[in-house]
């Protein structure tokens, strides 16, 4: 592989003496060569198999001009809307516009369309008819099937059918992407491409489709919201390559998108062959006079050590995404990453994070998995700990040891999170130990999320119970290190199952807690989640029972205020949020009040019009005009 940048211009690819490239990559996020970031490690694996691949950035979506710099691409198209759903980069959860772009040059929002997928699929389908166009990263991954839209509150087709794609590679993608370019390099046409594992493909006839599950028609999830949440849980216990079925959802009598079952997980030899690609590990060298990237700062010093996640926390996609099967990288690989990082010239000794989407998860949650896939009907941690799991710290430890060993590693952190459960489940404390000694800088984050059982139970995280033990623990082994060290709890307001009643006893434990969160996180209906489904639909799809949904702005905004009571702003938000649950007694000067009662004003006496002020405050001003001027006169 050449050294350097892939092409992002024409000029690029005729200096590498290129005619043509196989690929165009048209990403919604600035060109950052990082392992961090999905297109990176796409166009990489693709390099890495002798594929001519240009990035096109962010381009203009108002322009077909911008997608045509390398004229037309061999082979075909790929196309993400970035590291984030586009909507989620765009919007909070109030659907307001964000600010700030962390993903694009100094940080400027607008670089990119709403619905990147869609739009950027429309405008290459315009220029280039037939041209093959193949989506991929999170967005189309948790949109590749009918999937409710919490923007524009409603459900939407397969964003395969809106963007005028040709295929979808869902997941992480590095299979996926070589079986798609090896078959269409061999001649075989996009539309005969529906053999590959980690796609989505769309077709007027299922007569070729074998062993497949039908899913109810688009037309019926759209009049019937049970139906969609029975069709989603569907989906959700397919998403394993041992065990899942194909799925088929029809549109109309003459037109169907079908999923076929995932990709198999990577091996440790492949994880490590993909991470140890030559990246140049920052961003493209044209941003640095706009201020670079800002989401390089948060990446740069760490390193991913897993991918997948046996959680299964309702609100998380990683599920549709990543998987369940953790899978991970040897230690020599990430040891050779850390000492490249050691080398550079910003690096102050400080290794920011090792971990995935859950840092502790080192190995398959059992056996079991690398047999027959993970249970479709049960979880690992949920609700409690699967006898069968193997809750074992020991090669991460390690792991962490011999990063901390390595020359110029002053300090080796752990930011992407723990799960608290895994580390109770684990017969000794030897894990819990190396983190509270080596690995904590004053303060660990953690994710109970709620302390009401009923809405933990929505959650799927571990009674409140369990969170209180690891607190009693983590206290107990910092005062035996003689460490001053705190847990800062990651907490979320208005989930579904969380009502004003569930909300106060939130804030109740903030109040016992002694300090206010700084930032609390209201539930975002992101696509493809349990936990949108339940908001969507009302109910619980894993058994189909009601579910309250706190919907409104105003109850959000209630439940959110409850949690940051000790902000004067809320003040009229929590009275509010007592009257409603009736908890007045949440209301006074006791040592267990929330806030205290509204002062009443006292009334003006003797003020008509033309009246004098108080004298006191009259005279006082009157003096203070009287320095005023002395001052004036002295300097004249």
């Amino acid at each position: 592989m050449a050294e350097g940048f892939l092409p992002v211009c024409r000029q690029d690819m005729e200096e590498r003496g290129w005619d043509t490239v196989d690929f165009v990559y048209v990403s919604g996020d600035a060109y950052v060569d990082h392992p961090s970031f999905g297109p990176a490690i796409i166009t990489r694996v693709l390099e890495a198999h002798g594929y001519r691949v240009g990035i096109i950035a962010q381009p203009d979506w108002k322009d077909e001009k911008s997608i045509t710099e390398y004229g037309e691409p061999r082979l075909g198209f790929l196309v993400s809307a970035g590291n984030m759903d586009s909507m989620v980069n765009h919007y909070s959860v109030s659907k307001k516009r964000r600010r700030t772009d962390a993903f694009s040059p100094g940080g400027v929002m607008g670089k990119r369309p709403d619905y990147a997928a869609c739009v950027y699929g429309n405008l290459i389908r315009r220029v280039y008819k037939h041209t093959p166009v193949i989506l991929g990263g999170i967005e189309a991954s948790l949109r590749r099937l009918a999937h409710y839209d919490y923007w524009s509150d409603r459900l939407k087709r397969s964003v395969l059918l809106d963007s005028g794609a040709d295929l979808i590679s869902y997941g992480m993608g590095e299979r996926s992407i070589i079986e798609i370019a090896e078959a269409l390099d061999s001649g075989i046409q996009v539309k005969d491409l529906t053999f590959i594992p980690g796609t989505v493909y769309k077709t007027k006839s299922t007569d070729s489709v074998y062993d497949a599950i039908r899913l109810p028609s688009y037309e019926e999830l759209k009049e019937d919201r049970l139906s969609y949440a029975r069709s989603f849980y569907i989906q959700y216990s397919n998403t394993d390559p041992y065990s899942g079925k194909t799925l088929v959802e029809p549109y109309g009598e003459h037109l169907f998108v079908v999923q076929n079952p995932p990709q198999r997980q990577l091996t440790e030899t492949e994880m490590d062959e993909i991470y140890g690609y030559p990246y140049m590990r920052t961003f493209h060298p044209s941003y640095q006079k706009e201020g670079g990237i800002p989401a390089v700062s948060e990446v740069r010093f760490s390193l991913i050590s897993s991918r997948g996640c046996f959680g299964g926390c309702s609100f998380c996609a990683l599920t549709f995404h990543q998987g369940r099967i953790v899978q991970t990288r040897s230690h020599a690989s990430l040891l050779a990453e850390a000492e490249k990082m050691t080398r550079e010239k910003d690096f102050k000794g400080y290794i920011h994070d090792v971990g995935g989407p859950t840092a502790d998860f080192r190995h398959p949650s059992c056996e079991e998995q690398l047999k027959r896939g993970v249970c479709k009907n049960r979880q690992c941690l949920f609700p409690k700990p699967c006898r069968n799991l193997d809750a074992d710290h020991q090669d991460y430890i390690e792991l962490l040891r011999k990063l901390k060993n390595l020359p110029g590693v002053k300090k080796v952190f752990i930011r992407s999170g723990i799960r608290f459960d895994y580390v109770l489940a684990d017969s000794g404390d030897a894990f819990l130990r190396e983190l509270c000694e080596h690995h904590v800088s004053g303060q660990l984050k953690v994710a109970p999320e709620h302390v009401s059982d009923q809405v933990l139970r929505k959650m799927g995280k571990p009674e409140s119970g369990v969170y209180k033990k690891f607190v009693k623990k983590y206290k107990e082994m910092n005062q035996k290190l003689q460490k001053d060290q705190y847990l800062v709890p990651y907490l979320m307001s208005s989930h579904p199952g969380s009502s004003l009643k569930e909300a106060v006893e939130l804030a109740e434990y903030v109040r016992d807690l002694g300090y206010m969160p700084e930032q609390v996180q209201d539930f975002y209906p992101t696509p493809s989640t349990l936990s949108t489904c339940m908001y969507y639909t009302g109910v619980d799809p894993r058994d189909m029972t009601p579910v309250y949904v706190p919907k409104s702005p105003h109850e959000k905004a209630m439940q959110r205020a409850l949690i940051q009571y000790r902000d004067p702003k809320n003040y009229d938000l929590v009275l509010e949020a007592l009257k409603k649950s009736g908890r007045m007694d949440l209301v006074g000067y006791g040592r267990n009040c929330l806030i205290r009662p509204k002062q009443k004003k006292a009334p003006e006496e003797g003020r008509t019009q033309g009246s004098s002020r108080d004298p006191k405050k009259t005279g006082k001003k009157k003096k203070t005009i009287r320095n005023i001027h002395s001052k004036k006169d002295r300097r004249h």
